[in-house]
C-alpha cells in the first residue's frame, strides 16, 4: 500500500505511464477477451481507476462527472484545476487500491462433493484455460490446476519455488485419456490402470523412441516440452468427483503438483491451501478435506520390476498385486498339452522380458493351467516331460488341478487346447467369453495322451509354433 500511494500519484502525472495503464485495459473493455482469467468482479473497480487517471490529466471542462458516472463524484467549477487533479488523483488511487487488495485475495468456492456445481467448476476451468492457477481437491491431497504451457508454468514454478527442470503431473478425468499421452500401453501397465484408477497413483510410463517421435507430431510444441522429460511421462487420474469434472471441463492438458510451497506439507483442506497460498492463487475449490490426507504413491512401470519413486497411499505389494499379469492354459486332464504350454511360454516370455524364468513371478507375470477333469494332483506324463526336455524345458514339477470359476476369473487371459475347452471355461463363467481364446488360433491342438513319444513331439511343436505367436502379440 506505501508503494502504491507513493507511486500512483507520480503515475497520474506521466502522460506515457497512462498510456500504458490505457493499453492494458483496452482487453477488458472488451470483455476481457484476453485477460479470462480475471474474474469478472475485478473488471469495474480497474476501469473506474483507469478513468480517473484519465480525468486528471485531461480536463476539457472544470465542471463535469467522472467517465461513465463509475464514481459519483462532482467537481464544481470554483475548484481550481491543481485541486481537482489532486483529488481525482486520490480518488484514482484508492480505486487501484480497492482493485489490487481484491486481486491479493483468492477466491474461495464451496463446493458439495456429492452434488457439483457444474457453473462453478467451470469458471474454475476457464480459469486455468486462460493461464490462471486453481486449487482443487483429490482424494490424496490438494493441487495447484495449471495449463501445460510454458508461460503458466513460470507463474506455477515461482509459485511452488522449484526449479524449471522438474516436471509436474498430468491429471486427467478419466483414465481411458491415458492413450493420447502414451501411445503404447504395456500389459502391467493397463492392469494397473484397470484396478487403481482412479485413484491415489501417479504412473510414470516410459515411451520408446517410436512413441516419442508420435507424440511429438501430435501434440502442440509447448505441450510436449511441458510433459515429456527422458522419454517419460507421469500421470494421474483422480479420484474424486469434482476433480473430475474440473479436469474434463479444461480444454487444455493440465498439470497439478500439490497445493503447497516447496519444502513445506501438502494441503488436505481449504484452510491449509489459504495458509500458504491465499493471494497467490486465483481460484480455490473447497470440497472440504481430502479423503486420504497423504500423497498418491509415484510408480515407474516398464518392462522390468515395479519402480517406487515417492511413497504414498499405495504400498508397493498391494501394487504389484494390482499389476501381476496371469495367463492360464486350459485341457482335458492337465497332464499333457497344457503343462506343456506352460513351460513353452515361460521360456519364450522369459526371453521376450530379457530375464531369467525363474525371475518371470517377480517381474509380474503368472503362469498356470488346469484340466477340465480332476485328476487329483497328477505329475505331467512321462512322454510331455520327455517332449520338454528335449526343447530345454523342465516340467517334472508340475502337478495337475482343476479348472474352477475363481481360476478363471482371476486370470487375465485364457488359452484353451480345443473348443471344446473353451466352451468348458465359458460355461463355469460368461466374463470368460473376451479373454477366452484358442491357442492355436482357429484350430485344435490334438490330444496326445495314451500314444507314442513322436505323438507328443509333434504335439509339443505345435504348441511352441502357437505360443511363440501368442507372445508375439503381447505388448509387455
Amino acid at each position: 500500500m506505501v508503494f502504491l500511494s507513493g507511486v500512483l500519484p507520480l503515475l497520474i502525472l506521466n502522460h506515457q505511464k497512462v498510456s500504458e495503464l490505457h493499453s492494458f485495459a483496452a482487453p477488458l473493455k472488451a470483455g476481457h477477451a484476453y485477460y479470462p482469467y480475471y474474474p469478472t468482479r475485478y473488471i469495474e473497480p480497474i476501469l473506474a481507476a483507469f478513468s480517473a487517471v484519465k480525468l486528471a490529466i485531461q480536463l476539457p471542462l472544470p465542471t463535469q462527472f467522472l467517465p461513465n458516472n463509475r464514481c459519483p463524484v462532482k467537481i464544481k467549477s470554483t475548484q481550481s484545476i491543481d485541486t481537482t487533479r489532486y483529488r481525482v488523483s486520490y480518488l484514482a488511487n484508492a480505486a487501484l487500491l480497492v482493485y489490487f487488495i481484491e486481486l491479493m485475495q483468492t477466491k474461495v468456492v464451496k463446493l458439495d462433493p456429492y452434488k457439483a456445481d457444474i457453473a462453478k467448476i467451470k469458471e474454475a476451468a476457464a480459469i486455468v484455460d486462460g493461464g490462471g492457477l486453481v486449487a482443487f481437491p483429490t482424494e490424496s491431497v490438494y493441487g495447484i490446476a495449471c495449463r501445460a504451457k510454458i508461460d503458466s508454468l513460470i507463474k506455477l514454478n515461482n509459485l511452488k519455488g522449484r526449479d524449471s527442470d522438474k516436471y509436474y503431473t498430468l491429471h486427467i478425468g478419466q483414465k481411458s485419456e491415458a492413450k493420447k499421452y502414451v501411445p503404447t500401453i504395456g500389459l502391467k501397465a493397463e492392469k494397473l490402470i484397470r484396478n487403481a484408477w482412479p485413484g491415489p497413483l501417479t504412473i510414470v510410463f516410459e515411451l520408446d523412441d517410436h512413441d516419442m517421435d508420435k507424440q511429438q507430431i501430435s501434440l502442440n510444441r509447448g505441450v510436449f516440452e511441458s510433459l515429456y522429460k527422458n522419454n517419460s511421462i507421469g500421470i494421474r487420474c483422480p479420484d474424486n468427483p469434482i476433480a473430475s469434472i474440473f479436469l474434463r471441463l479444461t480444454h487444455n492438458p493440465v498439470v497439478a503438483p500439490s497445493a503447497n510451497v516447496t519444502g513445506r506439507p501438502p494441503a488436505t483442506d481449504a484452510e491449509e491451501v489459504l495458509a500458504q497460498l491465499s493471494g497467490q492463487i486465483n481460484l480455490l475449490l473447497d470440497a472440504g478435506p481430502c479423503k486420504y490426507k497423504k500423497s498418491s504413491t509415484v510408480v515407474k512401470i516398464g518392462k522390468k520390476e515395479l519402480e517406487i519413486l515417492r511413497q504414498g497411499v499405495y504400498s508397493l505389494k498391494e501394487l504389484e498385486a494390482m499389476s501381476e499379469v496371469k495367463f492360464l492354459f486350459v485341457c482335458t486332464g492337465n497332464t499333457c498339452r497344457s503343462p506343456m504350454a506352460v513351460g513353452m511360454f515361460r521360456k519364450y516370455l522369459a526371453e521376450k522380458l530379457q530375464c531369467e524364468v525363474d525371475h518371470l513371478d517377480k517381474m509380474g507375470y503368472k503362469v498356470s493351467s488346469a484340466g477340465i477333469i480332476d485328476m487329483a494332483g497328477s505329475p505331467a506324463s512321462a512322454e510331455a516331460i520327455a517332449a520338454c526336455a528335449a526343447n530345454g524345458i523342465d516340467i517334472k514339477a508340475h502337478r495337475s488341478q482343476e479348472l474352477s470359476q475363481k481360476l478363471i476369473e482371476e486370470n487375465d487371459f485364457i488359452f484353451a487346447m480345443s473348443r471344446m475347452h473353451r466352451e468348458r471355461v465359458t460355461a463355469l463363467s460368461q466374463e470368460a467369453a473376451n479373454k477366452c481364446v484358442l491357442l492355436a488360433e482357429d484350430k485344435d491342438i490334438p490330444d496326445p495322451i495314451g500314444q507314442g513319444q513322436q505323438v507328443f513331439n509333434n504335439c509339443a511343436e505345435l504348441i511352441k509354433e502357437a505360443v511363440k505367436k501368442r507372445i508375439g502379440e503381447l505388448v509387455i
